[in-house]
């Protein structure tokens, strides 16, 4: 049965853990992989902080803020108040439960533990049945070339609250990272039943994981459908910074430039109805779907819809 096989999904944070979890709560867990965006990692007051596996991590096993989109449920903030009185940095701001993960992940990773190893404990800690991997064990951080000057991601996204306009990017040490051998397993498993790129940034969620040598290739030459969702809805992004950076880097602020950008490996993409004209033109299969995922109604709808899409298109 098609709901036996497995989904390998890539995912940047908040948006795309939206159907991360649809995906989740739909499929039978052990069946699902998601492969997290690395390049928003970053070293903060000496630890070492995963904002998208974290995102991941806690959306998956129900820990999530609600009310923030990031960080832990019922959060308390004692630690930054005591390191503001101290005149500590306090622009990124790290709840105390939020704290614990990554004191408890930089200590391991500082004993010689890969960041893999670690985070498949937490998952299995936190209950979590489906494979939660990093792109790669090696560290890729993003850097925004801004009109500001080149930044590194958190001080553009955080610090800088997304301010400076942005002419490109890159993907620092991605020249010589290496997949996780899990992710390109996955993409050549000969039962895979699809590849779903979820509703993430392209270029600062998707695009540092296509970056590692050899995934893009692998996406190119996967048996199974690879399907996008586009995290752009009317023209707008629905969380992030998705829309101004296209309108920055000259692109139309559409669901059609979303799908180009995937387009050397993309076989299906998935757009939201009210986009029925936009993607009209692509030269791909398109399936239109309410994709705003306000409840978890939402969530599960759409991931059903992804991979029945899957299901009809399987090569």
């Amino acid at each position: 049965m098609s709901a036996s096989r497995p989904v390998l999904a890539l995912s940047g944070g908040v948006g795309g853990a939206k159907l991360a979890l649809g995906l989740y709560r739909v499929l039978p867990a052990d069946t699902l992989t998601i492969v997290a965006n690395i390049g928003d990692d970053f070293e903060h007051l000496g630890l070492t902080v995963c904002p998208d596996l974290d995102t991941l991590l806690y959306t998956l096993s129900g820990e999530a803020n609600p009310e923030l989109g990031w960080g832990r449920r019922d959060e308390t903030w004692t630690f930054m108040a005591a390191l503001e009185k101290l005149g500590g940095e306090s622009w990124f701001r790290l709840g105390d439960g939020d704290l614990a993960t990554h004191v408890a992940r930089t200590r391991r990773l500082t004993a010689g533990e890969s960041l893999s190893a670690i985070m498949d404990d937490f998952r299995q800690r936190l209950g979590i049945a489906a494979r939660l991997l990093p792109a790669s064990d090696d560290k890729v951080r993003t850097r925004l070339d801004t009109d500001r000057g080149w930044l590194d991601f958190q001080d553009y996204f955080v610090r800088l609250r997304c301010e400076p306009v942005v002419h490109g990017f890159e993907f620092a040490g991605s020249e010589t990272a290496r997949p996780h051998p899990g992710f390109l397993a996955a993409v050549a498993d000969p039962k895979l039943r699809a590849v779903i790129i979820c509703p993430s940034n392209p270029f600062i969620s998707i695009d540092p994981i296509l970056a590692v040598p050899g995934v893009r290739q692998a996406l190119r030459a996967c048996h199974a459908p690879v399907i996008a969702v586009s995290p752009i809805i009317g023209g707008r992004a629905v969380k992030g910074p998705t829309a101004k950076m296209m309108k920055e880097l000259g692109l139309p602020v559409d669901a059609a430039a979303v799908a180009q950008h995937y387009r050397d490996f993309l076989d299906i993409y998935i757009a939201d109805e009210t986009d029925r004209d936009v993607v009209a033109g692509l030269d791909l299969p398109v399936e239109l779907a309410p994709t705003l995922m306000v409840i978890a109604e939402d969530r599960e709808i759409l991931a059903r819809v992804v991979l029945a899409a899957a299901d009809r298109a399987r090569k």
